[in-house]
């Protein structure tokens, strides 16, 4: 923790320390529980936090307590309490309990569409803040709220501090979901923020903290840009920042670009956090305000993110609250599906092998194959696309898929397929798949032939658009660059070589179907200058979760052991390294069957994952 002197001494008549307390990203971690391996879980959780969130009220004169967001999905914990619609949600009852003042919405937020967060809203004895966001045809959330807070100064005295909140989204949002594009429009936050904040100073806020669900960007914001928040507090009226959406910690280790200082947690000399995800840090922000007559100044400022894990009991109140959803979500994810001759994993999806992705492909194209009858495209050759979602980064070295051989139930299909993305296909050309392929092989780091243990996979990119797609073989090139951007922009690279299907080679004008899910509809993004515009062969229908489950019923029980559907092209010399989870590793010695390439288990990082070293 590092003090920040914002003014000089003055003659003050009364000072004020507030202490921000802050969450962002929860995804529905409520408890500590693992909903996918079926066991408690304390690497984070609400409940946890919420202990942690009682001690500084216990040495703090005055607290201000706020979400930044994504809090609604990512467990089935949500899924489930999205089925009623919404009502009794079990993390806006959790919430209240534990006296949140504000919280932001995020992008995530509408996975389950608007009617289920407006009824969250709705059960929220707090505001939900969206400054940016705008609703056709409904009543806008709120923008910024000023909360007329009673707070001790350090004298004890009670005094009335106005505390102005503002909640911004990505721009993207509506992007990302063709539906909520009909629904609503998202502007750029630094406009929005330019127009409102001013306002907000003009209707009497002593102070203005900003609940920006956007990422530090090492890279100078363009216009409508997704992660913002260096850029935000450079804006004057802003005294403070909340970060998230990108799920990494402020302050850290690493100075990331010009104006953002993460050892001392400021961005622009402004204090910041960003605390993780799923729980697993809660921000905070001390905040010393000074008053002279009227007119309260900040003096000086502190930030740092404290840890939650096996260290911190769950709150026992927030446990009663969502106990009667928690044994709901147990009941329905305990529900039969299916059975599985193999052990479906992710540990070695970055290496071409991955029955988990196996699994999604054989479901697509068996749905969109069957939607297609009657139609002009029906017995067009159908292809299908999937990526994995759970494979280490930023989730942990437990952020994998692994489901045991056996007995199939809807618990194992949420750790498949963690999004509610819904199912489509578009026609597509065989070049189009080439640049499919490419971009999804940006995810690899350029690798120098004839160099040892090189890291493979570029920590910026995603594993969600690692796309694979079924039934076509290809190689890839690492001597070569990336291709393309996180952000879709071409580089002129080429990394793809040998793609062929069923045996003879892809040529430019051939034509397919390719099933695929709705967030590659995107009109934003790695993928959006393949998709943007398109007639859909299909158009976005069921979720995909429950595409596959209707598979699974009819086939009842599924044999899965896939040949690689991808190889990188050989680099005599060469070897790179990648990460996996730990229980992965008995897996190793069948990968390396697959792939005909020399593994090894190097060592464990200092973030517990198993560092592996492939031979090229």
């Amino acid at each position: 923790m590092v003090e920040l002197s914002v003014l000089p001494p003055a003659d003050l008549s009364e000072t004020v320390v507030l202490r921000v307390l802050a969450t962002t990203d929860m995804h529905m971690k409520l408890l500590p529980h693992d909903y996918l391996a079926g066991r408690p879980c304390g690497r984070g959780s609400l409940a946890q936090v919420a202990s942690l969130v009682e001690r500084h009220r216990r040495t703090a004169r005055n607290t201000l307590l706020v979400d930044n967001g994504d809090f609604l999905q990512g467990t089935p914990l949500g899924d489930v309490a999205a089925l009623s619609g919404g009502r009794d949600h079990p993390a806006i009852a959790a919430m209240n309990l534990m006296g949140y003042d504000a919280a932001a919405i995020g992008n995530h937020d509408f996975a389950f569409g608007l009617d289920v967060l407006q009824s969250a809203a709705r059960q929220a004895r707090f505001p939900l803040l969206a400054a940016n966001l705008r609703v056709r045809g409904r009543a806008d959330f709120p923008r910024y709220a000023i909360l007329r807070k009673q707070v001790l100064s350090e004298t004890g005295r009670p005094v009335t501090l106005r505390i102005g909140l503002v909640g911004f989204l990505p721009p993207q949002t509506t992007a990302w979901d063709r539906d909520l594009a009909e629904q609503m429009t998202c502007d750029d936050i630094l406009a929005t923020a330019q127009r409102v904040v001013p306002h907000m100073r003009a209707e009497g806020a002593d102070l203005v903290i900003a609940l920006a669900h956007s990422g530090i960007s090492p890279r100078p914001a363009p216009p409508g840009a997704e992660n913002v928040a260096a850029e935000l507090a450079a804006l004057d009226g802003i005294d403070a920042i909340v970060a998230g959406h990108t799920h990494e910690v402020f302050p850290g280790t690493a100075t990331l670009a010009a104006g953002v200082d993460a050892t001392h947690g400021t961005l622009c000399s402004k204090p910041a956090v960003m605390p993780g995800f799923g729980g697993s840090h809660l921000g905070v922000i001390e905040l010393s305000m000074a008053r002279n007559g009227s007119a309260w100044r900040l003096t000086r400022a502190t930030s740092h993110c404290e840890p939650v894990g096996d260290h911190l009991p769950p709150a026992p109140a927030v446990l009663r609250a969502v106990a009667p959803s928690h044994r709901l979500t147990l009941s329905h994810l305990g529900t039969r599906i299916g059975s599985s001759e193999q052990r479906i994993s992710s540990y070695f999806s970055l290496v071409g092998i991955d029955p988990a992705l196996t699994l999604v492909n054989m479901a697509q194209r068996w749905f969109v194959r069957r939607s297609l009858r009657g139609t002009a495209l029906e017995g067009a050759p159908v292809l299908s696309a999937a990526a994995p979602f759970r494979a280490g980064g930023r989730g942990g070295p437990f952020h994998y898929t692994d489901v045991s051989a056996g007995r199939l139930r809807l618990g194992n299909l949420t750790d498949i397929y963690s999004f509610p993305n819904r199912i489509c296909a578009l026609p597509v050309s065989g070049a189009e798949l080439g640049g499919w392929l490419e971009r999804s092989a940006s995810l690899f780091n350029q690798i120098t032939p004839g160099g040892p243990d090189q890291p493979l996979a570029d920590p910026r990119f995603p594993a969600y658009q690692f796309d694979v797609i079924e039934d076509l073989r290809w190689r890839i090139d690492l001597s070569q660059p990336a291709g393309f951007t996180a952000d879709g922009a071409a580089t002129g690279s080429s990394r793809i070589r040998d793609l062929t299907w069923r045996g003879r080679p892809v040529g430019n004008s051939d034509r397919f179907v390719l099933a695929t899910n709705s967030y590659r509809l995107a009109e934003y993004g790695l993928f959006a200058g393949l998709t943007t515009g398109k007639t859909l062969a299909v158009p976005p229908g069921p979720q995909t979760r429950d595409v596959i489950r209707n598979y699974l019923r009819q086939r009842r029980r599924v044999s899965i052991d896939p040949a690689p559907a991808w190889q990188f092209a050989p680099m005599p010399g060469t070897s790179v390294l990648f990460e996996t989870g730990p229980a992965g590793l008995p897996l190793l010695p069948r990968a390396v069957a697959r792939l005909g390439r020399r593994m090894e288990h190097v060592c464990q990082t200092d973030r517990g994952f198993a560092l592996v070293r492939l031979y090229l």
